[in-house]
């Protein structure tokens, strides 16, 4: 069993910054990075929801040789600890979200410009920002990070939520753009 291992987000092949050095597109970052760590002494996780979450960006051949390269495996969600204090600072940002979103509809509703497209756009722009930026946001998220918990493997991804999230229970964490880099280190040794 390799002794180096890591835990994938999506966002290493979804997002353009962090695939850049592996691909254009998410199923080309994808084959480029099978080819580039086969042969490294290096195991790969993913949970099956982030798995999941990523076959929707990818061609079936993709999908395929992905199937046989990864290795998957759900958190044990029953054996995890996680303190209380991590949940009331979650609770406290998810209600200061709320109001902030709360109070950018209101001034929506008193703008008296006429109710159009782009004004929707604008209000569904920043709403999303307010509400999602910088917070872990998805069960696909909240099981990443349980299972680098369980594992004791960085997680790697680009994701600002993720990484805050990683930093409040003490996981380790790689930005998905420079993972390249760490992997052509390890290529060398």
């Amino acid at each position: 069993m390799p002794e180096k291992r890591f835990v994938i987000d999506t966002s290493l092949f979804v997002n353009p910054a962090a695939r850049k050095r592996f691909g254009k597109t998410p199923s080309e970052a994808v084959r480029s990075f099978i080819k580039k760590t086969s042969d490294l002494d290096v195991d790969f996780y993913m949970p099956p929801l982030v798995i999941k979450e990523l076959y929707t960006f990818l061609d079936a051949k993709t999908t395929k040789e992905w199937e046989v390269f990864i290795k998957k495996r759900s958190a044990n969600m029953h054996a995890i600890y996680l303190p209380a204090a991590v949940f009331e600072d979650f609770i406290e940002d998810i209600r200061e979200r709320i109001n902030r979103g709360l109070r950018l509809a209101e001034e929506f509703a008193v703008d008296n410009r006429p109710n159009n497209p782009e004004k929707l756009k604008r209000l569904r722009e920043k709403y999303r920002s307010l509400l999602r930026a910088g917070i872990l946001d998805s069960k696909e998220d909240f099981e990443l990070l349980l299972l680098a918990k369980e594992l004791d493997a960085p997680i790697v991804t680009s994701d600002e939520g993720v990484i805050k999230f990683a930093d409040k229970i003490g996981c380790e964490w790689i930005n998905a753009e420079i993972f390249y880099d760490l992997l052509m280190k390890l290529k060398k040794k």
